[in-house]
């Protein structure tokens, strides 16, 4: 079975890990610190705070921003749960916008039409890598008072017009879990310049505490503490980290191998019956998170979970990126959305596959990949491919 999503491990991750388990400090340490400064780095922020997912980035973030009860936040609802349970989780309301077809981020003229006098906030996602339109929504919230929380879980190697994704916004929120690009196996990271925010965030990720573990508990001598604020256990610890130094440094790697993955597909499924996406613009950096087809459902005989079944079949692990999140059934009866509410993200949802991308592929597990495709079109094509 050719697992979907599965990660890329190389030897000086385990031996980092090897050495960490050696140490005897597993929990928050120094290798946090030093996998948040090469975030700082790599991404080009002041401040990056290491947290146990990016659901939990995504919580503090709106915290930060000062979410309270009632306030409503923007957010597409081709995406995960965990976008719009962080909204809840904060006290807020999240409000679902409809998507773009031919790029799958959020549509942003849907944005101003689900603005009222309670909306507080915009979570753009960027979808499978694709960075959404940054400057348009940016001037949307500037014209509006709102704060912005980027969601870059598919996202961490994403440019639009030559800065990254999660840099545009108030905070942004990257995804470490072990699908993504970056692997720590549960884990996330918060990316802000404003030190305020920061300093709140590092607060409240570890009980509300002053000091953190390791700083109480370092050759320096022990340091009491003071619970300043009810917090979270958010923190990352340094296993996780000890994944995640030697996963950044090899980024620009890992992105070459996807990017010629994506290619790869692209070449081999260009005349299948697949709805067209929107070409990679210019001034775009995508991440080639995930490869996603839509399937022509007017072209072939079968529907997307029959597809599904048959990949399965052939030992090809695939998933799907997303089921339309206000027509699942706590939302749906929740918010009072009803189908027709969001048409182009359900049309995406009754379409949506995503294929395996991963820089542990192999050129036979890639060729597996499009043959498995072509197999199961070619005998439930209309037209016979």
């Amino acid at each position: 079975m050719l697992v979907f999503g599965q990660p890329s491990i190389g030897n000086k991750e385990i031996l980092e890990v090897l050495d960490t388990l050696k140490s005897g400090w597993l929990g928050t340490g120094p290798k946090v610190n030093k996998f948040e400064k090469l975030i700082c780095k790599y991404k080009k922020i002041n401040n990056a705070i290491a947290v146990n997912s990016c659901t939990a980035a995504l919580h503090l973030s709106l915290l930060a921003i000062g979410i309270k009860k009632g306030d409503e936040i923007i957010l597409p609802s081709m995406t995960f749960a965990a976008t719009a349970n962080a909204i809840i989780h904060a006290g807020g309301v999240p409000v679902f916008a409809d998507c773009n077809i031919e790029t799958l981020n959020i549509d942003i003229k849907d944005i101003e039409k689900k603005i009222t006098k309670k909306t507080k906030a915009i979570i753009p996602v960027h979808f499978a890598g694709r960075p959404c339109e940054m400057d348009q929504i940016m001037l949307i919230a500037k014209k509006f008072d709102l704060k912005v929380v980027e969601d870059c879980a598919h996202a961490i190697e994403t440019k639009y017009k030559e800065k990254f994704a999660g840099t545009f916004g108030d905070i942004g929120c990257l995804s470490f879990y072990v699908t993504k690009n970056v692997v720590t196996g549960e884990g996330g990271a918060l990316i802000t310049n404003n030190v305020k925010y920061a300093n709140k965030i590092k607060v409240w990720a570890l009980h509300g505490l002053t000091k953190n573990a390791w700083s109480r508990f370092s050759d320096k001598g022990y340091s009491h503490y003071k619970v300043v604020s009810p917090g979270f256990k958010y923190n990352m610890m340094d296993l996780q980290a000890s994944l995640g130094i030697h996963q950044i440094r090899k980024i620009n790697t890992s992105w070459q191998k996807r990017k010629k993955i994506w290619n790869y597909y692209n070449k081999s499924f260009k005349n299948m019956p697949f709805i067209k996406l929107d070409p990679i613009k210019k001034y775009m950096r995508h991440a080639y998170h995930l490869y996603i087809i839509l399937l022509d459902l007017d072209k072939i005989e079968i529907n997307r979970d029959t597809f599904l079944e048959e990949m399965h079949k052939l030992n090809i692990g695939v998933g799907v990126h997303y089921t339309a999140l206000h027509l699942h059934p706590y939302y749906k009866k929740k918010y009072k959305y009803k189908t027709g509410d969001l048409k182009n993200t359900e049309f995406i949802s009754q379409r949506t596959v995503s294929l395996p991308l991963s820089p542990k592929l192999n050129l036979k597990d890639q060729r597996d990949v499009v043959n498995a495709v072509k197999k199961i079109i070619n005998k439930y094509y209309i037209n016979k491919y």
